[in-house]
């Protein structure tokens, strides 16, 4: 198999990653491209860094299992499938399933810190940083962690100014300098997704 074409899609919590990235999967076949996210990779929650008030924080590099990350990355870079089971944030009403990632000609990479981690960013042939301002970043922490994660409002905040703000100043808004493509997500991504499957459509 040739060698797959790697893309690194990264942005602050509530950019609209997932949201951009249902939209890049939906113009290729299951045999064209590979999602594969950060957010399967996940340390269990009894090894997630704990707050100064004793809150788990998922926000920073160390809560990610970076080393099975990256072996599973490489894995589907060889040509080799993986199975992993979904990480559901001990969500009592979501039952976690079995996912399947099957090696194919365009391999998309995507969560917070896919270009922070080194061993992981130079296995990009591609960087793109999705960007949204941070009332419309809110707004979509807000539905996901409530809806999805189970998260009281209080809860949501909470995190969002002491966990998500300050990683993102830190350690996320400075990657954006050293990608390929900045992507502005606030509404509307057609065009970006445009042009970006027109281009990858070249390559298979």
């Amino acid at each position: 198999m040739k060698k797959p074409f790697t893309i690194g899609i990264t942005g602050g919590s509530g950019s609209g990653k997932t949201f951009f990235l249902q939209g890049l999967a939906a113009r290729f076949s299951s045999a064209e491209l590979c999602l594969i996210s950060q957010d399967n990779y996940y340390k269990s929650r009894d090894q997630q860094p704990i707050d100064e008030n004793g809150i788990k924080n998922f926000d920073l590099p160390e809560s990610i299992d970076r080393e099975a990350f990256r072996a599973d990355l490489l894995k589907l870079k060889s040509g080799q499938d993986v199975l992993k089971k979904e990480y559901t944030f001990n969500n009592p009403l979501t039952e976690p399933k079995m996912l399947s990632f099957k090696a194919t000609p365009i391999l998309v990479v995507e969560g917070l810190f896919v270009q922070y981690f080194e061993e992981i960013a130079q296995e990009l042939d591609l960087k793109i940083f999705v960007e949204a301002k941070d009332h419309v970043k809110l707004g979509r922490r807000i539905k996901r962690d409530q809806v999805e994660r189970g998260y009281d409002l209080d809860d949501v905040l909470y995190r969002y100014q002491y966990h998500v703000m300050p990683v993102y100043e830190s350690l996320i808004e400075p990657l954006k300098y050293n990608s390929d493509l900045i992507i502005p997500n606030n509404g509307h991504v057609d065009k970006a997704l445009n042009v970006i499957v027109g281009y990858l459509k070249t390559l298979i």
